[in-house]
C-alpha cells in the first residue's frame, strides 16, 4: 500500500511546487500517517508546512479551535482544517477526524470519517464511511485525504 501512497504524494509534491503552494495537515484518527507520507515526498521542505496530530478531544478543542460538542463531526473537520492552515501559514490544508474503531465514538460507528479541506480561504467538508478493522480505516482515510489534496491542487 505504501507505494500507492508514495505515488500520490509525488504528484502532490509536483503540483504544490508548480503552483507555489504550501500544505498543512490536521490529523486525529490517522495519528500522523498523512504527515509521514507527505514528509517523505520529494522536496517536502519546500511545500509541506507540517501537521498537528490532535488525537485527544481536549487537544482538538484547545489547540485546533474545535467548537464544543462531538469531535467526529463536520464542524470539527472544518475548524481543524482552517485552524491548522492559520497556525502553520499554509495555502491548503486537509483535516481528518473520525471513529477509527473498533468502538464507536461520539455516537458514530467505526469507519465514520469527516474530512475538511481548506483552500482559497474557504473550507469544505466531506463525510465518508470506510469498512474494515482500525488499520484498514486508517489506510482508507490516509488515501482519501491525499486524493482530496491532489484534487484541490489541480483545481
Amino acid at each position: 500500500m505504501s507505494s500507492v501512497f508514495d505515488e500520490r504524494a509525488e504528484r502532490i509534491a509536483a503540483a504544490a511546487r508548480d503552483r507555489h503552494l504550501t500544505i498543512a495537515t490536521a490529523e486525529s484518527l490517522t495519528g500522523g500517517r498523512i504527515s509521514s507520507v507527505l514528509g517523505a515526498a520529494p522536496s517536502a521542505s519546500e511545500w509541506y508546512r507540517g501537521s498537528v496530530v490532535a488525537y485527544a478531544s481536549s487537544v482538538k478543542h484547545g489547540l485546533l479551535r474545535v467548537p464544543d460538542g462531538p469531535v467526529v463531526s463536520e464542524p470539527s473537520a472544518r475548524a481543524m482544517a482552517s485552524t491548522v492552515a492559520d497556525l502553520l501559514g499554509a495555502d491548503l490544508a486537509v483535516a481528518v477526524t473520525g471513529a477509527g474503531g473498533p468502538q464507536p465514538q461520539d455516537g458514530q460507528p467505526p469507519g465514520t470519517v469527516w474530512f475538511g479541506v481548506f483552500t482559497d480561504g474557504r473550507v469544505r467538508a466531506e463525510l465518508r464511511h470506510f469498512d474494515g478493522d482500525p488499520g484498514d480505516v486508517v489506510d482508507a482515510t490516509t488515501m482519501h485525504a491525499l486524493v482530496l489534496l491532489e484534487d484541490a491542487l489541480l483545481r
